[in-house]
């Protein structure tokens, strides 16, 4: 409250009057000396009152009621001044009012409470100073009483009408900051995922699709079938891309999809379809072994075994897991396929002729484990785009590493913390580079 007078008082003395200002303060003088000439009509008319004590008291009301000019600056004052007043004139008592009144919509409890103070002395004092020609002392003192708690009354009420008004348009204003920040948060997380979901898609795609053209541009002696092969592959990883790319497009035109925060409405990737990714891998020219330790991505998976080229367990839909297996969460095995995928991309780009050993392993309630190791190659120096071949360079030198944008493990590790897991990468004791996620699995 302290805070709300201060900033009152601070705009009420640096601002200009306002014209809403000047009429209020007319029609607040203009109703103290009517009320004031009303009420004390009986004391006019009261022969014991000389002239000059009348003239007195009416001078006295007059400059009461211009004074109420300062009532916005110094209302307390004036208050202690007109209540001065009232004890030896009649026609203050307009003036009083609108001075007690204003002190209430000004001013706080605590000063309200004491101005009440004195105002109560003054009706018990001022009917014995002057009394009512009309009343007795009891009725005096009843009426005074009823109007000054009634004008601090009014203003209590106004006052707090207008703090209520100010909180609540502090409270719009503050919502309609906290909703522009809630969208803007939930924009950010939007393309935060959308730009996963386009590296996840695309990246794995397209880095297949480097790798067969560049084996056509740096095998110069293969035979037309292999390059039938390739170019077949080029087209099917190109054609796949593209769809995948259709599929991520159309979440983004889908807004609902989005409302939830929940993740795109487009088939997202199991634990089933590892032996898939493996497969498209092999088919790349990678040396990829899986092996499914605890048999989480099917009943096809022999536990501690690689799975061949081909292998296609018969899984739950929806599962990631086969029947008879407890089930693995959805989030949780959608995570563990994009770790997958990425150590498989990064192993193209970085290491394309070491062999990639990927491990699958977990039960419920101690979490879900999976690895991906592959030796680190050193890096071959490519030769300028568009220069001929050196001397040492045969039709099977290497090609240029496949370039990247270094984001891939940052995602990863986003993904893993957002379904409560963690994220390792790095060089082994045993000299290989090792991609390494624990996953959370519920009993």
């Amino acid at each position: 409250m302290g805070s709300w007078d201060e900033a009152r008082a601070a705009r009420r003395t640096t601002a200009r009057r306002a014209l809403r200002d000047w009429l209020v303060d007319v029609c607040c003088i203009s109703l103290a000396a009517v009320f004031s000439m009303v009420t004390c009509e009986s004391v006019a008319n009261d022969p014991p009152m000389s002239d000059g004590a009348l003239f007195a008291d009416v001078v006295a009301g007059a400059l009461g009621c211009l004074a109420l000019w300062l009532r916005r600056r110094r209302p307390v004052e004036l208050a202690v001044v007109l209540l001065g007043g009232g004890l030896v004139s009649y026609y203050v008592a307009g003036p009083l009012l609108v001075a007690l009144f204003t002190v209430a919509v000004h001013r706080p409890l605590r000063t309200v409470a004491l101005v009440g103070a004195g105002a109560a002395a003054q009706i018990l004092t001022a009917p014995l100073v002057h009394p009512d020609p009309d009343l007795d002392y009891v009725g005096d003192v009843l009426l005074g009483a009823l109007l000054v708690s009634g004008a601090i009354g009014w203003g209590m009420f106004v006052r707090s009408r207008r703090q209520l008004l100010a909180s609540l348009r502090e409270r719009a204003a503050r919502a309609e900051a906290e909703a522009a920040l809630r969208a803007e948060r939930t924009q950010r997380l939007t393309r935060e995922r959308i730009a996963r979901e386009m590296h996840d898609v695309l990246a794995h795609r397209l880095s297949l699709l480097s790798v067969h053209a560049g084996a056509l541009e740096y095998r110069a002696d293969a035979s037309p079938r292999e390059v039938a092969e390739a170019a077949g592959v080029i087209r099917g990883s190109a054609h796949q891309a593209l769809q995948d790319l259709r599929e991520v497009i159309g979440v983004l035109r889908a807004p609902e999809s989005d409302a939830d925060g929940g993740p795109p409405d487009r088939p997202q990737p199991t634990l089933a379809d590892l032996p898939r990714l493996v497969e498209e891998s092999r088919r790349a020219g990678m040396r990829v072994t899986l092996s499914d330790e605890a048999g989480v991505t099917g009943p096809g998976s022999r536990p501690g075994t690689g799975l061949g080229a081909g292998t296609a367990p018969d899984t739950a839909p929806g599962t990631g897991i086969g029947p008879g297996t407890a089930a693995v969460p959805g989030a949780t095995g959608r995570t563990a396929y994009r770790i997958v995928q990425e150590g498989l991309t990064n192993a193209r780009k970085h290491a394309p002729d070491t062999e990639v050993t990927v491990t699958a392993a977990g039960a419920p309630g101690e979490g879900l484990t999976v690895e991906v190791r592959n030796a680190v190659r050193a890096p071959a120096r490519a030769r300028t785009p568009g220069s001929p071949p050196s001397r040492r360079e045969g039709p099977t030198a290497v090609p240029a590493a496949i370039p990247g944008a270094g984001q891939g493990l940052a995602g990863l590790a986003e993904r893993a913390a957002l379904v409560g897991g963690r994220l390792e990468c790095g060089p082994s004791p045993a000299g290989d580079f090792r991609l390494y996620a624990w996953l959370p699995w519920p009993a």
